[in-house]
């Protein structure tokens, strides 16, 4: 037999796609194939698409447009192939397989049958797969992090999401099966676990009958891994009992990533999110009182159809009122197939941009101001990178989640792949900048001679 052909992966989109991704290296590793990181030395190109919105599809298929013109053989899996597998495999005749969302697990018979010569188009039209603990992976991230997929797809149907189209309906894991994966992330040497589904406060549902993530985190608790973060709580979802487990888990870190896309209940009640315009303050002010050091982020959405300026004022006065450490802003994306495609009273897109412009500027001060009060606090760092040139290191602070968030720059030296204390010296809007905190020895205790 000679040998297998290499495959190279090109990821697009979001840390699910990503946790999809590394599942399929994973398998083909393990399968035998060669897998490199260089596409013009790889015999397939596996992309992992992303079609969120406009944008992203659009870089989607830039990747896509240029490995065809190089002649590669391109294998597309992910989110564009669930959302277009009629139209793919027509478009781009380079293309020797499609993969929907929920197929990735079969992708070593994909390459065996294109290496065959069959052109291989596996797209469930009901993604229902989730990948458990006995699945292997190879992670591409830090290895100082590792997301851990608690659920998969979406019960909700906000209006401007296509999520549930392109990944179906919730399906959640047992608590034991995503204990057991956390216990071997433990074993490699990860010091953070970010907790990733598409409404994590929902966790269980589907499962037990009713969410369950008060007790996953507190399962959580026993695992010998420092940072636990939780990614997507929606308000609703944030019950006592969700808040008293995160105040009493020790490695569940009071980071809380509240989607909360808007704050005028009749913008809600167009985004089919009716019950949220009357919960967000009372949710807030919850999570403040309980969780005095929690740290809040959330994301909203500009220039959704028949947003009025007065709309728009009253999500800048909540920005303004509720003083988030991290907010993120985007203009609507009219995406087909979504109800909100279709609404009346559009707002030009320059209007969207406007406003999102502006609501950014809103935050800057707000952002600085939070990373001031850290100037001469002595917080944990988890080291990520270092450069011997400038003798900086470079990690996050428990405040700063991966890739979304702010950096720490940490002048000494620091032990990569550790979390260390760092005594904050300096802040922009955006990242912090400190010394490694001196360790003061615990005072050796006097020896007491017996009489």
């Amino acid at each position: 037999m000679g040998l297998k052909p290499t495959v190279a992966f090109n990821h697009l989109g979001c840390e699910k796609n990503r946790v999809d991704t590394e599942h399929m290296l994973g398998l083909l590793v393990q399968a035998g194939y060669q897998v490199d990181a260089n596409e013009e030395l790889a015999d397939y190109v596996v992309v992992n698409t992303c079609s969120f919105i406009e944008a992203a599809r659009e870089e989607s298929v830039r990747t896509l447009v240029e490995l065809a013109a190089a002649q590669k053989k391109v294998v597309i899996t992910g989110c564009l192939a669930q959302h277009f597998q009629h139209e793919l495999l027509e478009e781009i005749p380079e293309a020797v397989a499609l993969v929907g969302t929920g197929d990735y697990n079969r992708i070593v018979e994909v390459i065996e049958r294109a290496e065959a010569g069959e052109r291989v188009k596996l797209v469930s039209p009901e993604p229902t797969y989730i990948a458990d603990e006995t699945v292997p992976r190879y992670r591409t991230t830090a290895s100082s992090v590792a997301y851990l997929r608690v659920a998969e797809g979406c019960d909700y149907r906000c209006a401007f999401c296509i999520i549930p189209h392109l990944r179906g309906n919730q399906r959640s894991r047992p608590i034991e099966s995503i204990v057991a994966e956390a216990h071997q992330l433990a074993a490699e040497g990860v010091q953070e676990l970010v907790l990733i589904s598409q409404i994590t406060t929902n966790y269980g549902l589907d499962r037990y009958g009713k969410p369950q993530l008060a007790e996953l985190l507190r399962a959580l608790g026993e695992v010998d891994v420092p940072w636990i973060r939780m990614h997507y709580a929606y308000p609703t979802g944030l019950t006592p009992a969700v808040i008293a487990a995160i105040r009493d888990t020790p490695n569940v870190l009071p980071y809380l990533d509240l989607p909360l896309q808007h704050s005028h209940p009749e913008v809600l009640r167009a985004m089919n999110r009716p019950w949220q315009g009357q919960v967000n303050d009372d949710v807030i002010h919850r999570i403040k009182d309980a969780l005095p050091e929690a740290v809040l982020r959330t994301t909203f959405i500009v220039g959704f159809p028949g947003e009025t300026e007065a709309h728009f004022e009253h999500l800048l006065a909540f920005v303004e009122r509720h003083r988030f450490d991290h907010v993120g802003v985007f203009g609507f994306s009219p995406e087909e197939d979504t109800p909100a495609y279709d609404l009346p009273n559009p707002v030009p897109e320059a209007e969207r941009d406007r406003r999102r412009e502006v609501l950014m500027l809103a935050q800057q001060p707000i952002a600085w101001a939070h990373n001031r009060d850290h100037i001469g606090r002595v917080v944990d760092v988890l080291i990520e990178q270092e450069n011997p040139a400038t003798g900086m290191a470079i990690g996050r602070s428990a405040r700063f989640a991966p890739e979304v968030d702010g950096l720490v720059y940490v002048s000494g030296a620091a032990p990569l792949n550790q979390i260390v204390p760092v005594t904050i010296t300096a802040a922009d809007t955006y990242d912090l900048f400190g010394d490694v905190a001196p360790v003061i020895a615990a005072p050796t205790p006097a020896l007491t001679l017996a009489p």
